[in-house]
C-alpha cells in the first residue's frame, strides 16, 4: 500500500498486484486489473473491464477503458486489454470495446505509445509498434507487429496496416496499408518499402531483395493486384529464406475488401 499515493481512488473491487505504483488523484475502477511491476502516473482514470499486463509504464493524464464513441454501444460490458512492458506517454485515450465486434480493444507487448494517441472501439494494435505523437485510429483498426505511424497519422474505421511497415507525418489512411510499405500524403501513397526498419530488425539482404520485388510487383509494373500477388507467390518458390515474408504479404492481400483496397 505504500506504493499507492494516499489521493489515489481505488475501488476496493479492483485487482492490483502489490507491486503496483499508483500516483497521486489517479482514479481506478472496480472492474480493473493490474499486474506485478506496472506504474500508473498521476491524474489518470483507468475505468471500465480493463485489464494491464505486467511492467507497463502509464504516464500521467491518461484515460484506459472509457466507453467507446459509438451511438450503438448500449452498456455492454466490453473489454480493454494491454499487455506487457508497454509504455504509455500523456494525454491517451484507449476505449474498451463494443458488441458488435469482438467486445476488445486490445494493445500487445512492447509498444510505444507517445502523448495524444487515440486507440478507439474494437481496435487491435500488435507489439513492437511505435505511435509518435497525436497518432489517431478510429474504431475496427488492425495494426500488426513492428509499425510505425508518424505524429498525427490518422486511419479510417476498419483499416488495416500490415507489419513492418511506416506511415510519414501527417499521413491520412483510407485503405489498406500493406506489411513492409512507407507512405505519405492525404490520402496516403506508397513511396517505398521499410528498408531501413527492416535492416535493424535483422532481415538478410535477401530477404530485404526479396522484399524489395514486392514492392516493384505492387507499385512498379503497372501489374493489377491479382497479377501482383501471383509475381509475389513465385517470388516466395524462387527464395525459400523468405517464404514468410511472401506469405505474410499474400494473406494480406487476399483478406483487403475489393471495395478498400490497399494503399497505391
Amino acid at each position: 500500500m505504500t506504493l499507492i499515493h494516499p489521493s489515489a481512488l481505488i475501488d476496493p473491487k479492483a485487482q492490483l498486484d502489490s507491486s503496483v505504483q499508483v500516483g497521486p488523484y489517479t482514479t481506478i475502477g472496480p472492474h480493473v486489473r493490474i499486474a506485478a511491476g506496472t506504474r500508473i502516473g498521476a491524474h489518470c482514470v483507468i475505468e471500465g473491464h480493463t485489464t494491464l499486463g505486467e511492467n507497463n509504464q502509464v504516464f500521467q493524464f491518461n484515460s484506459l477503458g472509457g466507453v467507446p464513441q459509438d451511438k450503438k454501444y448500449a452498456g455492454e460490458p466490453t473489454e480493454l486489454v494491454i499487455g506487457d512492458r508497454n509504455v504509455i506517454r500523456e494525454f491517451c485515450t484507449f476505449n474498451i470495446g463494443t458488441a458488435l465486434d469482438r467486445g476488445v480493444t486490445s494493445l500487445g507487448s512492447d509498444n510505444w505509445i507517445m502523448a495524444y494517441v487515440h486507440l478507439a472501439h474494437d481496435c487491435q494494435v500488435g507489439s513492437h509498434t511505435i505511435f509518435a505523437n497525436n497518432t489517431q485510429l478510429a474504431g475496427h483498426v488492425q495494426v500488426e507487429d513492428w509499425v510505425i505511424l508518424g505524429g498525427f497519422t490518422v486511419v479510417h474505421q476498419f483499416c488495416r496496416i500490415g507489419a513492418h511497415s511506416f506511415t510519414s507525418m501527417n499521413a491520412l489512411l483510407f485503405a489498406d496499408l500493406p506489411p513492409f510499405v512507407m507512405c505519405q500524403g492525404q490520402p496516403a501513397k506508397a513511396r517505398s518499402m521499410n528498408f531501413e526498419g527492416l535492416k535493424r530488425r535483422g532481415f538478410s539482404a535477401l530477404r530485404i531483395k526479396v522484399v524489395k520485388g514486392m514492392h516493384k510487383a505492387l507499385y512498379r509494373d503497372d501489374l493489377t493486384l491479382s497479377d501482383a500477388m501471383l509475381r509475389i507467390e513465385q517470388l516466395g518458390l524462387e527464395h525459400p529464406e523468405a517464404e514468410q515474408d511472401v506469405k505474410d504479404m499474400l494473406v494480406f492481400l487476399a483478406q483487403t475488401p475489393k471495395d478498400r483496397g490497399i494503399v497505391r
